[in-house]
């Protein structure tokens, strides 16, 4: 079965279904572990050696009950398995007859689950379930208004920086306030930009 060739549109649809169904409040942070095990009845299984070893952040089996994530980033890197568990729902949710159909459970499976498509092809489908974390742990609304409120903080009388600097300073705020990584914020500023012109002309 070939990777399904998804547009920003549709990852945007269902990133947006999966926050209205199972987080309608839209607090921030987003509560991705809790969604995951109470809501989505999906266990989290912490695996040593998992990014050291085969160099991988987390799977989700097949039958999409089990998600693995390293151990390391489960006790120490908050940021990325908070994004890796929504990197696996991405897959969940937009992959679930992909998965289905190639039965797979243990890491060895994954691998050779993984090596049945071409490299291009598998990186698609990794950069999908990438897209649709994104917007979920930094929903576009919550996004943009934590972008606003945060720029006049950097804009006090007393604080002057380049503006790079400032820009930097703003992206580490709302990193803080989404509980990502500044990579996250990043990424998505690549689709959704912020007009700084129109704060620093």
């Amino acid at each position: 079965m070939d990777i399904p060739k998804l547009t920003d549109a549709h990852i945007r649809a269902q990133a947006e279904a999966f926050l209205t169904h199972y987080h309608p409040a839209r607090t921030i942070p987003i509560p991705i572990e809790q969604i995951v095990e109470f809501q989505l009845k999906v266990d989290i299984v912490p695996l040593p050696g998992l990014k050291e070893v085969y160099d991988i952040d987390g799977f989700t089996s097949s039958d999409l009950k089990e998600i693995s994530v390293d151990l390391f980033a489960y006790e120490h890197r908050p940021h990325r398995y908070r994004f890796t568990l929504a990197h696996e729902v991405g897959h969940t949710v937009l992959h679930a007859k992909l998965f289905k159909e190639r039965p797979f459970r243990t890491i060895e499976e994954w691998k050779r689950f993984v090596t049945t498509f071409p490299s291009a092809e598998f990186g698609l489908l990794e950069l999908q379930a990438h897209r649709f974390a994104g917007l979920v742990l930094v929903p576009p609304g919550a996004f943009e208004a934590a972008l606003r409120d945060n720029v006049p903080r950097v804009k006090m009388p007393k604080l002057q920086v380049e503006k790079a600097f400032a820009k930097d300073l703003v992206i580490e705020m709302v990193a803080e306030r989404f509980d990502v990584s500044d990579e996250v914020i990043e990424r998505r500023l690549r689709f959704d930009p912020f007009d700084w012109d129109a704060y620093w002309p």
